[in-house]
Parts: C-alpha cells; sequence; structure tokens
C-alpha cells in the first residue's frame, strides 16, 4: 500500500525531497501569511477606532463642562 520502503525515502522522494518538501513549506507559509494578515489588520483598525471614540468622547466632555 505505501509506496516507499521506508520513512527516509518518503522524506528524500527519489532525490526530489528537497524540491516537494521545500514547496509544501512555501505554501503553507503562503496560506498561513494570507490568513493572519488580515486578522492583524482587523485588529490594528478595531484598536485605532477605539481609539479615536475615546478621544471623540473625552473632546465632546471637556467641551460640555
Amino acid at each position: 500500500m505505501f509506496q516507499f520502503e521506508s520513512i527516509n525515502d518518503f522524506i528524500q522522494m527519489g532525490g526530489h525531497g528537497y524540491y516537494v518538501w521545500s514547496a509544501y513549506l512555501i505554501s503553507l507559509s503562503v496560506l498561513i501569511w494570507l490568513v493572519a494578515s488580515p486578522l492583524q489588520r482587523k485588529r490594528k483598525f478595531v484598536q485605532e477606532m477605539i481609539r479615536q471614540q475615546r478621544r471623540e468622547m473625552a473632546r465632546q466632555e471637556t467641551s460640555n463642562t
């Protein structure tokens, strides 16, 4: 069922293991970045909006008193 005789043969993939595994690593890194980057930008955006609202509320309080 398993086409390779050992785990080492599986990792080496007939001499092409370096290219295969580096392609997997690069693809996985890009996918992680594509998920993490928008989440980080959203978190920063929300934090900035909260800061801006607090400044506006403080500005309104000082102008009302």
